[in-house]
């Protein structure tokens, strides 16, 4: 996931890292950490804290500690009014030694959602109100590349990773202008690939995508009031191969969706529903691999 499009990127910081998080912490925003485990490493942390102060240390609500020595695993706790809450321990470590990552730190009502290298890692329920979180440190052996905070204008995955079949929430629903891109690889022995942008209370379908590969053909079509409308199916070319990575860059205006395959302009399709903004479910499914989904 790109950090491009955050409210505030924090490019190579000095670790040990204090910041401020700009506006503080809403349902549906993500933090991207994205840095390198040194060879020597022990341990590093993230934390989420109400504050900065170290005597009298300030709340926090997340402490997310990858412990290498011994038997890996990974720590979570939060800190209120100096005593520290009961510890919560996966013995799992997706963190590899010498090698880079990506952690994701996506933000709900109730939990943070974690996800490292594109796969969910865990959920830690809210201890500490939402609305007291401002601060963000990174300490121990790490080196950090960059630090993204993304509001909750994009597309958040309800699993918090990229397996299929994809379901993403628009928080804020579609608005002419925006953009969404989706970057993955065909698989091997491909049968078509399966992209909606779906209103998930009536379950409405306002733009369905399906390139099937066999026949080389890419049909459009809308599922409105319980029936499929008219398929739309003229193609100048195709743009899927099997087994080869594609980008797909989908353009949301005032009266239609333009999209582009690999930089290369594809098709229109008229918008079939007016009111953009009950667009606000993302689907993605079929034969391929999800490696990066966002919007802007």
């Amino acid at each position: 996931m790109s950090v491009a499009n955050a409210k505030l990127s924090v490019l190579k910081p000095v670790i040990p890292y204090t910041g401020s998080i700009p506006g503080g912490l809403h349902p549906g925003e993500i933090i991207i950490i994205q840095g390198t485990v040194p060879s020597n490493a022990d341990r590093f942390q993230i934390d989420l804290s109400c504050g900065g102060s170290t005597r009298p240390p300030s709340d926090v609500a997340l402490h997310f500690c990858p412990c290498f020595e011994g038997s890996p695993f990974v720590r979570c706790n939060s800190l209120l009014q100096e005593i520290w809450g009961q510890e919560e321990m996966m013995q799992q470590l997706p963190y590899k030694r010498g090698a880079p990552f990506e952690t994701i730190i996506l933000v709900r009502e109730d939990a943070f959602k974690v996800a490292v290298n594109g796969a969910h890692l865990l959920e830690y329920k809210h201890r500490i109100p939402l609305n007291r979180i401002n601060t963000c440190s990174v300490s121990g052996k790490v080196q950090v590349q960059a630090i993204g905070y993304i509001p909750n204008s994009g597309v958040h995955s309800e699993t918090g990773d990229l397996s299929l079949p994809y379901k993403g929430s628009i928080l804020k629903g579609l608005s002419p202008g925006q953009h969404i891109t989706i970057k993955g690889q065909i698989s091997m022995y491909p049968h078509s690939v399966t992209v909606n942008l779906c209103n998930s209370t009536t379950e409405s379908i306002a733009l369905h995508l399906n390139p099937r590969m066999k026949s080389s053909t890419f049909i459009r079509n809308s599922y409105l009031n319980e029936s499929w409308g008219q398929e739309e199916r003229e193609l100048v070319f195709f743009p899927f191969s099997p087994g080869e990575y594609f980008e797909i860059l989908l353009l949301c205006q005032a009266h239609q969706f333009k999209l582009a395959v690999n930089g290369l302009h594809l098709f229109e399709f008229k918008h079939r529903v007016q009111d953009l903004s009950t667009i606000d479910l993302l689907e993605i499914m079929g034969d391929l691999e999800l490696m990066d989904v966002k919007l802007w």
